[in-house]
């Protein structure tokens, strides 16, 4: 046992994750479709996955994180068609802009990133062994999974056969030709001028929900321990993964995870009502965005809708800038030596890892952090000797959830020595007790945006 329990959208309840393997995790996270630029739904989402990736190494677990990208889809198609250009192109402009977003989020590179297109193979295989197993049929516009051959096929949503069937009109594409209106394609018929393979069937391109299937057994192998997406996939993505590998005797994923969705101030985000956000759009307006956002993810648990507004990222940012500030002091003062040695307060170590522990409750973790960053302060303006070892702690657990914490000295940059010579001047004069002069020249520098932080050791500045 890890130690760790997580909320399981197939039981309904908070659980040990217990793994396959001692001491080791294997994650499904389902990536994009790769068609257009990337908005702040795929950030929360792709946040969430890093977050746990990254606190389960921290707790000496050994991951691999598999996150496929989706390049052939309906969505892909009509845009290639649009734009007079193959489908391929579009796939590959559009993987490289998510790719770029995400490093720029700090999201760390999944161990394996497969591409649908280059497990087509794999795909036509399981879908041969579905039909074998007699489990699916064809029609004239492809290959059917019959979900009412699979037992249990509406557990993950937790509803029957037959309440879903009732509000099947609304959901599914109405198909004359299939045995049930929930069965849903494992194959579809080629359609002229669109991307086909070869297959026992004719030529034609997979569903889906066969993709991730293929994709996360292929690499990952059965029984693996953790497959992970946006709560939207629950139904019918990850509840027709689950029918699939369950048609051919397959042991799926031992646990499932799904982030909520988020608001922009306080209404789903929505091309049609103008709120729409796309993740590059958000870190181009201010270049603390990146790890401002992350923070305000971690401030909402991931189970619940998340809300994104001008004042909370504002808020974001001042919190992003104390951290910073606090290794800048931490610097200055050289109380920095402790980080990187292992030496960390235990007892806030451990109320994070209580926090965590408890299904990634990541508001009580960074609650945890910015009491330890007051304390550390406190500690530095006292020059108590336990200041370092809270410093660090503060970096530690931070990087834990993938906060970087900056304490980056300035260097010779435009209108840098001008900024370092007002700075000096109002140092003097501080010194001097000419206060009326110092409160004059802070107020010049912060019509420059900058913002000087007195300290024991000295005043530090930075751009606001």
């Amino acid at each position: 046992m890890t130690g760790i329990e997580l909320y399981d959208t197939l039981t309904g309840e908070v659980r040990p994750l217990a793994t396959r393997e001692p001491g080791k995790v294997a994650l499904y996270a389902c990536g994009p479709t790769v068609y257009d630029h990337p908005h702040l739904g795929h950030a929360r989402s792709a946040l969430t996955y890093d977050v746990l990736r990254r606190y389960l190494e921290w707790r000496g677990l050994d991951v691999r994180h598999v996150a496929n990208i989706t390049d052939i889809d309906d969505n892909i198609i009509n845009r290639a068609r649009d734009e007079g250009r193959t489908e391929s192109e579009v796939a590959v402009e559009w993987e490289d802009v998510y790719i770029d977003a995400m490093a720029r989020l700090d999201v760390l590179d999944p161990h394996d990133r497969p591409r649908a297109t280059e497990w087509v193979a794999e795909m036509v295989d399981f879908v041969t062994r579905i039909m074998a197993a007699g489990a699916a049929y064809t029609t004239g516009t492809g290959v059917y999974l019959r979900v009412g051959s699979v037992p249990r096929y509406g557990d993950l949503v937790h509803r029957g056969l037959d309440d879903l069937r009732a509000s099947a009109g609304a959901r599914v594409e109405v198909d004359e030709d299939k045995e049930d209106p929930l069965d849903f394609a494992l194959w579809k018929a080629a359609k002229p001028d669109e991307p086909s393979w070869p297959s026992p069937w004719g030529p034609g391109r997979p569903g889906w929900h066969i993709e991730c299937v293929a994709m996360s057994l292929g690499i990952l192998g059965d029984d693996f321990d953790i497959h992970g997406g946006g709560n939207d996939l629950v139904f019918p993505h990850h509840t027709n993964e689950r029918a699939e590998a369950l048609a051919v005797g397959r042991s799926f994923a031992r646990h499932w995870v799904h982030n909520a969705m988020l608001n922009i101030e306080g209404t789903k985000m929505s091309k049609s009502l103008g709120n729409y956000r796309t993740v590059v759009e958000m870190l181009d307006e201010h270049p603390l965005n990146g790890r401002a956002f992350r923070l305000l993810v971690l401030q909402t648990h991931y189970r619940k809708t998340m809300e994104v507004n001008p004042e909370l990222m504002a808020s974001a940012r001042t919190a992003v800038q104390r951290l910073d500030a606090l290794a800048r002091r931490a610097k200055a003062a050289g109380a920095d030596h402790d980080q990187g040695t292992g030496r960390r307060d235990e007892a806030a170590a451990g109320a994070f890892r209580t926090a965590m522990d408890n299904d990634i409750g990541t508001p009580e973790a960074v609650a945890v952090i910015f009491d330890t960053l007051h304390r550390a302060n406190a500690a530095l303006d006292g020059s108590a000797e336990d200041a370092p070892t809270l410093v660090a702690t503060v970096v530690e657990l931070a990087g834990a959830l993938g906060v970087a914490v900056d304490a980056a000295e300035h260097g010779a940059g435009d209108g840098d020595a001008v900024i370092v010579g007002l700075v000096s001047k109002r140092q003097a004069a501080r010194e001097a007790k000419d206060w009326s002069a110092a409160d004059g020249l802070r107020d010049e520098l912060a019509a420059m945006g900058v913002v000087v932080e007195d300290t024991p050791a000295g005043p530090i500045w930075r751009r606001a």
